[in-house]
């Protein structure tokens, strides 16, 4: 009786829907497929979890990681550009592995005369250049860029085997470094440091007309890679974009430079009476109580006196830095220096800017004030900043994060004059920059081989800073502002989850693609309050610990309550496209005569029917509306069951939605009645669970529907609009241009 009845209602169901009739075809063998819904689990995909990394994506109780300390003595030589290091490295082997050998990046050789990174770019002959190109890139020598390797030592003194290959040094073990021990040895080294305004670099020196220079030096010294239990060493070559996985671990470092430069690095400053003066310390312990305004430590008078001297004299600063994945330091005799506290949840931070006069008025206006709202907008979505500062460095050129500290770019005309993109520009990458401290800084992602789990996360959590420092700020990572690269053809793309260095249009790609993504989770389909308290929860599973992409999805699952696998699959796994709109709309009306389908059913099934008694039926032609059997019906409801109705509705009317593109999405409705009010609706994604290419709705109502729109405010990334309207809009250039890329 059960499968009966089954039947039948499904049999009813497809009669229901008299406007998506297909014609009876005979049978035909049908052959198996692998199924491709889009809304199968990601299980195939995502590794196993085991003891290590849970399915709920957290850290195992057998999750270990290495760490790495270091005591490192620098010198800065200003003459000639070269920077000098002693550094002693102390290695805990964390893991449940014996070790036969360490492995050391040495990032700077990727801009060795032996690099191969030049090598690997398909360059052809260029139809047009300066003669300054020409000359440089056919005439020019080689610098002598790169890690000059002095020693590699025991911490006793004696020389310790190691073998360099290009960006990687592999320290040679005497014997296994056993789970649990350490290993303490030393490398001597020094390299000419890179002018970054012409040889390019994420850091380095600018060279000012009067002879002056501002050094913004990271990337500087030989760094553990990092080990773990699971995948083993990461030791791929450094080939000049995707970044780092670094250990975390102490910082004792000693920095000497000329005694008329003003320093600021990662860590704590241990020597304030030695290298401030006495006015300095007084304004700093002004600033620490001052969280409205910032305050100079350093003023524009003071440091173009100071930039018109030259000290044959050095000063040597000295910082220690607990718990940070890497180091790096700012040294120019130019600097102004202002900071301000800010509150964090109770504690005191301090936000902080060093820039040369060349950066204001602009810098002066802003870059503090960005550091502290970013600040406290990102501990509103992670966790409370842990270190005591947040330095923004001005560099010509120049955005990149290190703990503590980062360099921005973003420089008025001469005159001091700038436009507003200029100060947007300038207020992004400093939110951007000082965001890094939350990722990955400290939520400690391979950037290596995942650039989106730092670049893109930290994008997404950008734009609701920029949004709280001004509400107006053109984000530019918003699903609108990816709709251009995901039209463009499939050969130009990449998925999310491909390895940095090989993927096409990168800036979308790690950075806004899936900072749009999260926002439309968070927006559109969890909802703020899930998606938040899912986000947090992974940035504070994951705090100084390594995550992989699967550590992030499976949380915001599992805090969430939601299956999200749907989303991953298409927004982060394949190239496809957002792309939902309205194909048909048609009026409905109810009447007492069935169509032909449903008479063929009340003559197969007669038992089935004369059970059901009376029934109304839904028509397209006007001409057959009746709604008599409905109002006999209500009309014989008690008076209570009345109370409890709405109307009768005058118009109804069943929409066909179209999805010509490969992404489901959530369906947003927006409907224009005739009076000119509006109302919305929203149609989760699993709408097109089981038919991925149309889905039905029937919308009534006692006003005539004047128009419908799809995705009114652009929240789906959708990337055609033209079918997103009935009745059917004129396409506008923007949308002709849009429809000319996508072919």
């Amino acid at each position: 009786m059960r499968k009966y009845s089954s039947l039948l209602l499904s049999a009813l169901f497809v009669s229901a829907s008299l406007f998506a009739q297909e014609t009876k075809k005979e049978k035909e063998p049908q052959k198996g497929h692998i199924d491709q819904n889009k809304f199968r689990q990601l299980k195939d995909v995502l590794p196993t979890p085991n003891d290590q990394r849970t399915a709920s994506g957290a850290p195992g109780h057998q999750y270990t990681q290495q760490k790495v300390d270091y005591v490192m003595d620098l010198r800065l030589d200003e003459a000639n550009n070269k920077l000098y290091g002693d550094e002693a490295i102390t290695y805990h082997n964390n893991s449940k592995d014996n070790l036969e050998y360490l492995w050391v990046q040495l990032d700077q050789n990727m801009r060795a005369p032996d690099s191969k990174t030049p090598l690997a770019e398909s360059k052809g002959a260029s139809g047009f250049q300066t003669p300054e190109k020409f000359v440089n890139d056919n005439m020019g020598k080689a610098k002598d860029f790169g890690f000059k390797i002095e020693a590699v030592k025991y911490a006793d003194g004696r020389d310790l085997p190691y073998t360099i290959n290009r960006t990687m040094m592999r320290i040679n073990l005497p014997k296994a470094l056993a789970p649990g021990e350490v290993f303490k040895f030393s490398i001597k080294w020094n390299y000419l440091i890179n002018n970054s305004v012409k040889d390019g670099g994420r850091s380095g020196f600018e060279l000012f007309p009067d002879g002056n220079k501002n050094y913004t030096i990271a990337q500087f010294f030989p760094r553990l890679a990092v080990y773990n239990n699971v995948e083993g060493w990461q030791n791929m070559q450094f080939w000049g974009r995707s970044e780092w996985a670094l250990e975390f671990g102490d910082y004792d470092v000693k920095l000497t430079v000329p005694a008329d430069h003003i320093v600021d690095a990662s860590g704590e400053l241990q020597n304030e009476k030695e290298v401030l003066t006495k006015e300095q310390r007084k304004r700093w312990a002004k600033a620490r109580k001052s969280y409205k305004d910032p305050v100079f430590i350093v003023t524009q008078e003071e440091a173009e006196k100071a930039e018109k001297g030259r000290s044959t004299k050095t000063k040597t600063w000295h910082f220690k830095a607990n718990n940070v994945r890497d180091y790096a330091f700012a040294s120019s005799r130019k600097y102004i220096w202002d900071a301000m506290a800010v509150n964090i949840n109770g504690k005191d931070v301090m936000a902080v800017s060093l820039y040369p006069k060349e950066g204001n008025p602009l810098w002066e206006e802003h870059s503090t004030r960005v550091v502290a709202n970013t600040l406290e907008e990102y501990s509103k979505m992670t966790f409370d900043y842990p270190y005591s500062k947040a330095i923004s460095v001005h560099a010509k050129n120049q955005g990149m994060e290190y703990p503590m500290i980062c360099f921005n770019y973003g420089r008025p005309n001469p005159d001091g004059t700038y436009s507003d993109r200029v100060k947007n520009g300038m207020i992004g990458v400093i939110t951007h920059e000082v965001g890094h401290n939350f990722f990955p800084m400290i939520v400690n992602s391979d950037e290596r081989q995942w650039t989106w789990m730092d670049e893109g996360l930290n994008s997404f959590v950008e734009i609701l800073a920029e949004l709280d420092y001004d509400p107006k700020f053109n984000t530019g990572n918003l699903p609108k502002d990816i709709v251009r690269y995901m039209s463009l053809d499939q050969k130009r793309l990449s998925p999310i989850m491909s390895q940095g260095d090989y993927v096409k249009n990168f800036g979308p790609n790690a950075y806004t693609k899936p900072a749009a993504g999260l926002y439309m989770l968070r927006q559109t389909i969890m909802g703020p309050e899930l998606f938040d308290y899912a986000f947090r929860t992974y940035s504070k599973r994951w705090m100084f610990k390594h995550p992989t992409p699967a550590d992030f999805f499976r949380t915001m699952e599992d805090a969430s309550g939601m299956d999200l696998d749907w989303f991953w699959r298409g927004w982060f796994y394949t190239t496809d496209y957002s792309d939902i709109g309205i194909k048909e709309v048609k009026p409905l009306f109810l009447t007492n005569k069935p169509n032909e389908r449903t008479k063929k059913l009340q003559e197969q099934y007669p038992s089935y029917f004369a059970r059901l008694g009376k029934l109304v039926f839904l028509t397209t032609n006007k001409e057959d509306a009746d709604a008599t059997e409905v109002e006999t019906y209500i009309n014989g409801l008690s008076a209570e069951k009345k109370a409890n109705l709405k109307k009768l509705p005058k118009y109804m009317y069943q929409v066909e939605f179209e999805k010509p593109g490969g992404l489901p999405m959530p369906i947003i409705v927006e409907l224009t009645y005739a009076d000119g009010t509006k109302k919305r609706e929203t149609f989760p994604a699993q709408i097109w669970m089981k038919n991925d290419a149309k889905a039905y709705r029937v919308f009534s109502s006692d006003q005539e529907i004047k128009s419908i729109v799809v995705d009114p405010d652009l929240e789906t990334a959708d990337i055609d609009t033209s079918n997103n309207s009935w009745p059917k809009k004129t396409a506008n250039k923007f949308d002709k241009f849009k429809n000319k890329v996508k072919g």
